[in-house]
This record gives structure tokens, sequence and C-alpha cells, in this order.
């Protein structure tokens, strides 16, 4: 059995005097895909946030293999491994494709795979490749977001902090962000992943949770979730972004 990578237990925090997370308990297993899904509001994104300390837990802990990170600021953070690629991609737009991968490299702990590693993610990613010389701000927002992803990568993390990867993107871009996900996983890499296009989350992680007003309310496999009354009537009935019930359904036992 895959041992915990990320154990999260307790966790608490807000911004100033608003409580926004209420006793957050999660668990990711090395080599898998877990998701959070929720509505907007829920703290999901407070939720990644504050695994880099901002804001910081007011109770809780924060475990990485077995390791109390809970107080230890954002950089320090990173060079365990910890790689982000956060809500709305935050990339530099005035620099080329090229020099925002080079920026992950930043915290790499190995420099001789620099050339490996930009390979790689032009594999995965093939447009950028095409695109390297070129300002990442006049990229297509799901260039962008590939872009934030590949970024992240070059740092060579052990575990991967995916915010709302799909948000905003036409449904074939979402397509292909979720097979470059899934493709990483089955690489080994370990993925926690936030979302809001539920169907796309659970089909591909092997365990998710749903959080509601900062809570986790429910949680399981990708499989129960999907086949769970409350979250198909609360996350995939009606979704412009999501398939019906009965497809979800189906999708789950596919």
């Amino acid at each position: 059995m895959s041992k915990a990578l990320l154990e999260i237990s307790g966790l608490v925090a807000g911004y100033g005097h608003l409580p926004v997370l209420h006793g957050i308990d999660l668990s990711v297993k090395e080599g898998e895909i877990a998701a959070i899904i929720g509505a907007n509001g829920a703290g999901k994104t407070t939720l990644m946030m504050s695994i880099f300390g901002n804001p910081k837990p007011s109770a809780g802990r924060i475990l990485f293999e077995g390791r109390d990170i809970t107080d230890l600021p954002a950089h320090a953070v990173a060079l365990e491994r910890i790689a982000q690629s956060p809500e709305g991609r935050r990339i530099f737009p005035r620099m080329t494709v090229l020099e925002n991968l080079q920026m992950g490299t930043l915290i790499a702990p190995d420099k001789e795979r620099y050339e490996d590693d930009l390979g790689h993610v032009f594999e995965l990613f093939p447009v950028l490749a095409t695109r390297k010389d070129q300002r990442a701000g006049t990229l297509s927002g799901g260039e962008q977001q590939m872009l934030a992803i590949a970024r992240a990568l070059m740092g060579q993390p052990r575990l991967l902090l995916l915010d709302e990867p799909s948000l905003g993107l036409a449904p074939l871009i979402t397509r292909q962000i979720f097979a470059a996900i899934k493709a990483l996983n089955e690489e080994g890499l370990t993925v926690l992943l936030v979302e809001q296009n539920a169907y796309h989350a659970l089909k591909l992680a092997s365990c998710g949770y749903v959080m509601v007003n900062g809570r986790i309310t429910l949680s399981g496999s990708g499989t129960e979730l999907l086949e769970s009354d409350e979250v198909r009537r609360s996350y995939l009935e009606g979704g412009a972004s999501s398939p019906s019930a009965d497809e979800a359904k189906k999708g789950a036992k596919a």
C-alpha cells in the first residue's frame, strides 16, 4: 500500500478575522491523483495556498513525507519539491515562454537535468516548443495554462498542486490539460487537484474530497463520488461543462 506523501490534519486558516478553513483533514498518497471539488468560495484555493503558508494556518498540521512543514515559509516548502500551478496561471507575461520555464528551474535540485526536463515539457505540450521565443502574455488562455503547469514541472516536484487548471478553457483544451495530468501521474508524479469541473476531476482521480464552506463534507474514491447522489445533484446536474448525471454515472463505471 502506498504511503501518505501529504497529510493535513485539523487545519484552520483564514484572512485576518475571517475564518475560511475549519479543521481540514485529508491525505494524498504517493503516486495518486487526489481531487478536491466544491463551489466557488468553498475554500479550495485557500487550502492550496495554506500549504505554502499564505495564509498561515492558525491550527492543525501539514506533513510532507512525515515532516512537519506547517510553519515553513513558501520558498522552503518549494524546496521540499512541492510545486504549484496556481489559479489564474500567474505566468510572467513580459518574459518569453522559455524564460518562464527557466524561472521554474530555480528550485530544481538537479540542474544537470535541465535539457531533459525541457524536452519533457515540450513533449507534453508541443505548442510551447513552437512558441518558446514568444512573449508569454501573447499566448492563448489554454497555452498559458500549459505554460503554468510546465513551469511547475521544471522544478522537478514530488507533489504537484494544480488549482483550477480548466478554468475558462474551451472543452477541447480542457481535455488536453487533463490528458497531460493523467500522463504525468502515469509517470509517477503525485497530484493534488482543485477543480470546479467535478466530472473530469473525479473521473481522473483515485480519491476525492468535497469541500463546502471550508469543511470536507464527503470523501471517497473518484468512482464512489461520481456515483454519489449528493455529488451528482450538487456538482454534475445542469453544469454547462459537465455531462448529465446519467452520463457521469456511466463514465464512473467505464
